[in-house]
């Protein structure tokens, strides 16, 4: 089953293109994974299939639930009304680069906030899940802890599970490594790496070459707002026909 559906997507800021006709699939317990040097449109994409930027043209759809599309007539994607896009952001989770907890709220609450006021579950079943959830990314302990508490990994293990709490159909990781440091790295892939052993739908940004290669079903290399290549995460890591993924890739182990 198609969890989402990108066609031809295009994005400028300004005159300058990002995003230039995208397209690809992702269906229901895949990994994939998108690398590519800096500036190549990586954390655009995913700022435009999570509705934080808009596309100027071309197709996405969560499953049946079509976002936006090009209007035949002026050429320029039109979005879906609001209340479409409400259950949209419902089957997505979105764990940023820096974390983005709430500073003054516990981790429990951090946690339970979007459960409690979006989902209009109870508070007791929200914490229920909420503490389940923390004994999964090794936090079991931290419900009472406040985000200045914890170090870098321990925050970032405490938004996936802020995440993973609205139960999203895919999960979105924008570069979820880069703000730690090299020793927290591994607690957290370790996590990820566990959820796709439970099959959850993920699309990873990532420059951890070795943990695409592992981990991923499909890897995607993008280079000036294009798909370069992609395919069997080993081939396109280890053998890339391209040769600007060649490139790429022998910069990146060389450095």
């Amino acid at each position: 089953m198609k969890i989402l559906t990108v066609r031809n997507i295009q994005k400028s800021f300004g005159k300058e293109p990002v995003l230039r006709g995208l397209s690809f699939d992702i269906s229901q317990g895949e990994v994939l994974s998108v690398i590519g040097p800096s500036g190549s449109g990586k954390s655009t994409l995913l700022r435009c299939v999570t509705l934080l930027e808009r596309i100027d043209a071309g197709f996405i759809a969560y499953g049946d639930l079509v976002m936006a599309k090009t209007d035949e007539a002026s050429g320029k994607a039109v979005y879906s009304p609001a209340p479409a896009l409400q259950q949209i952001r419902r089957r997505f989770g979105l764990v940023f680069q820096n974390f983005n907890l709430f500073p003054h709220f516990s981790v429990m609450r951090n946690i339970t906030e979007a459960p409690i006021h979006v989902a209009g579950k109870s508070r007791e079943e929200a914490e229920r899940e909420a503490r389940a959830l923390l004994e999964k990314v090794g936090l079991g302990e931290k419900a009472d802890s406040y985000p200045c508490e914890l170090s870098g990994g321990q925050q970032q293990r405490v938004a996936i599970a802020r995440a993973l709490a609205m139960q999203p159909d895919i999960l979105f990781f924008d570069e979820p490594t880069s703000a730690l440091d090299p020793e927290l790295t591994g607690e957290i892939l370790k996590v990820i790496r566990n959820l796709a052993e439970e099959k959850m739908t993920m699309v990873i940004v990532t420059h951890e070459m070795a943990f695409a290669r592992d981990v991923s079903d499909r890897v995607i290399f993008m280079d000036d707002g294009a798909i370069v290549e992609q395919g069997d995460p080993k081939q396109v890591i280890e053998n890339p026909k391209s040769e600007r993924t060649r490139a790429f890739l022998a910069r990146f182990s060389n450095s």
